[in-house]
């Protein structure tokens, strides 16, 4: 039986906390190696979905170089949560 996913983005959680110099400071715990700052919550909120998205792109291309060489199958997954 082929399985139906509604079409749904994925959220993420931004853990914030000022630091002792007024800074803003962040992380995303569903992916804990983003961690950014920023001078207010608008420009941190900003700079961890800059990390994100190049932690994501890293992951993704250290990921294929193992399978160089190899016959593979990619294709494309859109989660439905």
């Amino acid at each position: 039986m082929k399985r139906t996913h509604k079409s749904q983005s994925i959220d993420f959680t931004a853990v914030i906390e000022k630091s002792d110099d007024g800074w803003y400071v962040g992380q995303i715990p569903e992916v804990p190696e983003v961690i950014s700052q920023g001078k207010t919550i608008d420009e941190l909120k900003e700079n961890l979905l800059d990390a994100l998205t190049l932690v994501m792109s890293t992951h993704r291309e250290n990921t294929l170089q193992e399978y160089t060489g190899r016959k593979i199958i990619k294709r494309k997954l859109n989660p439905a949560l």
